[in-house]
């Protein structure tokens, strides 16, 4: 089964993981900054700390962003639901070129996000021509459902994948944690994110698999590594 995105002109980034400050999302990062449109390139890239909660994650992003790819990141605050609401912040993700949704706890992220007027202004940035780029727990809050931090339960996610779940991190020779996540009542099909991996979709159903990056169809289905496919190619779910 190959995934679809939603319609727009820009491109989602899924990063299965890794530490930046050791290059291990080197490639993962080239490629969705290349992404970003020549028109909209002198603008920073906006980092969403929602996730982790932390105020030095983005410092150290923006060191990192800055010293290897000589771009300028902006902080957008968003830790709590009201922060979504609040109206600089959406003006921050409108004028981004492109906006890092910083790994973490997915729980946390969507607590924030789910059903707020940041989560419209992303999907704006979106249909705007511009990236959203999500890394490991941020890259599951994506999908129709995401693993809690409570044990044994999942939680909605923002459903930018209709019916479908990511697991970062992943080795395909230990796909047990996918496999369940996929017996949630709203997935069918899955995505398996290698760590330093990257998964872009973009318009007309383009994908680019950067690194290892596995499909799943259903719970009891076979694995299969996912390459890239031009615009229109690509099979809806």
């Amino acid at each position: 089964m190959t995934p679809r995105r939603l319609p727009g002109g820009g491109w989602i980034a899924l990063i299965g993981g890794g530490e930046f400050t050791f290059e291990e999302t080197l490639d993962a990062d080239a490629a969705w900054l290349d992404k970003v449109p020549a028109e909209l390139a002198g603008r920073p890239v906006g980092f969403v700390p929602a996730a982790s909660g932390s105020t030095d994650y983005g410092e150290h992003f923006a060191r990192y962003l800055g010293e290897v790819f000589e771009r300028e990141v902006v902080t957008i605050p968003i830790y709590r639901p009201r922060d979504a609401r609040r109206a600089k912040n959406l003006e921050r993700i409108e004028e981004s070129s492109a906006v890092y949704l910083g790994g973490g706890v997915a729980d946390h992220l969507l607590d924030a996000l789910s059903g707020s007027p940041a989560a419209e202004a992303l999907a704006g940035r979106l249909a705007a021509g511009g990236v959203v780029a999500a890394i490991a727990a941020a890259a599951q809050a994506l999908g129709a459902v995401a693993r809690s931090i409570r044990p044994g339960q999942t939680i909605p996610g923002l459903g930018w994948l209709p019916a479908g779940a990511v697991e970062p991190n992943f080795d395909p020779g230990h796909d047990r944690r996918l496999r369940k996540l996929l017996q949630a009542p709203d997935a069918r099909w899955g995505l398996g994110l290698a760590t330093g991996s990257c998964l872009l979709l973009g318009p007309e159903g383009a994908i680019e698999a950067i690194g290892e990056c596995w499909t799943l169809d259903g719970p009891e289905g076979e694995l299969e590594k996912l390459e890239s496919l031009e615009p229109g190619a690509a099979e809806a779910p």
